[in-house]
């Protein structure tokens, strides 16, 4: 029997194209908002066809001292080319690629996990400073 922890892959999202590249700054004011954006495909684009595509990105916060992270935002991806007339015969395809905001008055990790329905579970985390 594996947990949910041993099924999730990371890497370098500069040489993976699976891998959430999560950009926000390294410090925030206190209470000041700001925004992160995650992409699949930063530097190496995914394929995004109807055979091979990301399904969701989910961001999380996990606040130092905490127990548990705080899930920020969940966002499902549902054109993959497909129509009516087949696989990837539309010319609609959505682009992994997520912006959200927040604030936070504790630092801690932003963490974002993809989907990827051929490759599987992906994630990938940044630290965060709060001032």
């Amino acid at each position: 029997m594996s947990n949910i922890k041993d099924v999730y892959q990371s890497g370098d999202w500069k040489a993976e194209k699976h891998v959430p590249a999560i950009k926000a700054p390294d410090a925030i004011k206190l209470g000041q908002a700001f925004k992160i954006t995650v992409k699949v495909g930063e530097e190496i684009a995914h394929p995004n066809t109807t055979e091979h595509h990301i399904s969701w990105i989910a961001v999380y916060f996990h606040p130092d001292g905490e127990k548990f992270p705080v899930e920020i935002g969940k966002f499902d991806f549902t054109a993959h080319g497909a129509s009516a007339k087949g696989p990837n015969t539309s010319t609609i395809v959505t682009e992994p690629c997520v912006e959200v905001s927040f604030k936070t008055e504790k630092s801690g990790t932003i963490l974002a996990t993809s989907y990827c329905n051929i490759h599987g579970l992906w994630e990938s985390s940044k630290n965060l400073k709060v001032e």
